[in-house]
């Protein structure tokens, strides 16, 4: 096994969590109204659904992996486009000004609300498989057992990044403004468009 894997799924991670959604206001809603332990329970939510859809997204591409060699190229320069448009999209689009609509009652309430309405949304596992071709993550894998550690890293980064927003948040709570969250968006744009820009660097 490569822990290598781990590192990527990691990146992998922040990368599809990162953006300030639906589910990024509720959690940071939350956070304000409830404290910080609600807001990271709704987004170890989201993270437990990310578990899953990249379980998924690595699986398929570990199973097909063969097929893949012969079109590497054109996985990879497509999974860089759609990098490059995630990145750019989210740069440019102002955050999400509703939350996600769902009731929670305690801690667990708050996760099993948010891992309900991210599990929902099929559409990430399409983002999932896009970006591991872009980002070559998935490529080497020798195993389950790599493909395991990619899958740990994807939800210890989305993981890493809820814990990172609900403590800011709640650190921060006098200064969380809508500017403040465009800032949140500019910067995981930036990085997402990056990472499609080394994709597509990588081809040359």
């Amino acid at each position: 096994m490569d822990t290598g894997f781990l590192l990527r799924g990691l990146v992998v991670g922040v990368a599809i969590a990162a953006p300030v959604g639906p589910i990024g206001v509720l959690c940071i809603r939350r956070t304000l109204a409830d404290g910080r332990a609600t807001g990271f329970a709704s987004g170890m939510g989201a993270a437990t659904a990310d578990l899953i859809y990249g379980t998924v997204a690595a699986l398929g591409l570990t199973a097909v992996a063969g097929l893949l060699e012969g079109v590497s190229l054109w996985t990879r320069l497509l999974g860089g486009l759609f990098l490059c448009y995630l990145g750019v999209r989210t740069l440019l689009e102002a955050p999400s000004e509703r939350p996600a609509a769902a009731g929670a009652r305690g801690l667990l309430g708050a996760y099993a609300s948010t891992f309900a309405l991210t599990i929902t949304n099929p559409a990430t596992i399409i983002a999932f498989a896009a970006v591991f071709a872009g980002m070559g993550a998935a490529s080497g894998v020798s195993g389950y057992g790599d493909t395991l550690l990619l899958v740990a890293g994807v939800f210890s980064g989305s993981a890493l990044w809820w814990l990172l927003l609900s403590g800011g948040v709640s650190l921060l709570r006098s200064r969380v403004t809508p500017t403040a969250l465009r800032w949140v968006n500019r910067s995981a744009g930036l990085i997402i468009l990056g990472f499609g820009v080394a994709a597509l660097a990588s081809l040359l």
